[in-house]
């Protein structure tokens, strides 16, 4: 099965073309060697609360991504609203990919702890708050990448809830 995936990038710097955005490229690369899946959206948008949420309801309703990846957002700063966005907008949470990922990520940071990504389900979409570094985005990501085809299976209906 080949995943449709999108990603979002939530950056006031990227968005203003300041910053590359190398943490979106390494989500490029493990979706595509990693999971198999195949890029159908991608964007970046300003830490604003809005267009985070415009951007995950298009991708997930207009784009039917299976999964949709964010990444920048996730800390302590007061722009960094990524979480809150996409609580507003899901329709169930699933803690657990979550927490994995800060406990994958901790193994080799104590700041990942820091991260408050959450992940959740909206409709039959998968999304998932990265964070904005390209060595946490790669740590967090691997960190469940192993899941990843087992909870979209099941999302799509493919697979049952106790299959595998």
């Amino acid at each position: 099965m080949q995943w449709k995936v999108a990603l979002l990038t939530a950056s006031d710097k990227g968005s203003r073309g300041e910053r590359e955005d190398t943490s979106a490229q390494v989500i490029r690369e493990l979706v595509e060697e990693e999971l198999g899946g195949v890029i159908v959206d991608y964007r970046i948008v300003p830490d604003e609360q809005d267009e985070i949420m415009a951007a995950l309801i298009e991708m997930t309703e207009y784009f039917q991504a299976d999964l949709v990846l964010t990444t920048g957002g996730t800390g302590l700063a007061p722009r960094d609203i990524t979480p809150e966005a996409t609580l507003k907008v899901i329709d169930r949470e699933v803690p657990g990919l979550a927490e994995a990922m800060r406990i994958g990520a901790l193994q080799k940071t104590r700041r990942a702890m820091l991260s408050r990504g959450v992940c959740g389900i909206r409709g039959n979409s998968l999304i998932i708050n990265l964070p904005g570094s390209p060595k946490g985005v790669h740590e967090s990501l691997m960190a469940v990448m192993d899941q990843l085809p087992h909870a979209l299976g099941i999302l799509s209906g493919q697979l049952g809830e106790h299959s595998g």
